[in-house]
């Protein structure tokens, strides 16, 4: 059965990334776009990765531009957009399809184990994937739900500490 860690992306700065390098990891896997109203969610994102990078959370970043061409910049435009903005120093990476033909495989199978209202399908910029640290898929956020509201369940899958 396929876990987060089979899978492999490409970063903003064209790098081929193995996601097995975040086994061990809690991960929150996020599409994203700078011209949509859940942009600030940015802010949120950022704060949550200040808060539980060092305990072993991750948050990759996503780029889409399916949803009303709300992510219409190149990769260092994106970039360059997080950085001013947002302080983002989570891992982003080129733009994805994440519904469709061209959908990114980690995408299809991000869906696949989470079915949200419509189906498998993705509804809107900023629907977050909770993965824990084996690579599984334990839950789905909706674009509005804030970043601060899932404290909680990051916390519950947060690497346990060994003594």
């Amino acid at each position: 059965m396929p876990t987060l860690h089979d899978f492999h992306a490409t970063t903003l700065t064209g790098e081929d990334k193995n996601l097995a390098d975040y086994a061990g990891k809690a991960v929150l896997v996020v599409n994203t776009a700078s011209k949509c109203g859940l942009t600030p969610q940015y802010e949120g994102l950022q704060e949550l990765y200040d808060t539980y990078a060092g305990r072993g959370l991750e948050i990759l970043g996503f780029p889409c531009d399916q949803f009303a061409h709300q992510e219409p910049g190149s990769a260092d435009e994106i970039g360059e957009f997080c950085t001013r903005n947002y302080g983002v120093t989570f891992p982003m990476f080129e733009k994805v399809d994440v519904n469709g033909a061209e959908t990114h495989p980690l995408w299809a199978w991000l869906k696949k184990e989470r079915g949200g209202v419509l189906g498998g399908a993705i509804k809107w910029n900023f629907t977050k994937f909770l993965v824990d640290p084996i690579g599984a898929v334990v839950q789905r956020y909706a674009p509005t739900t804030a970043p601060a509201t899932l404290t909680d369940d990051i916390e519950r899958v947060l690497p346990k500490e060994t003594a």
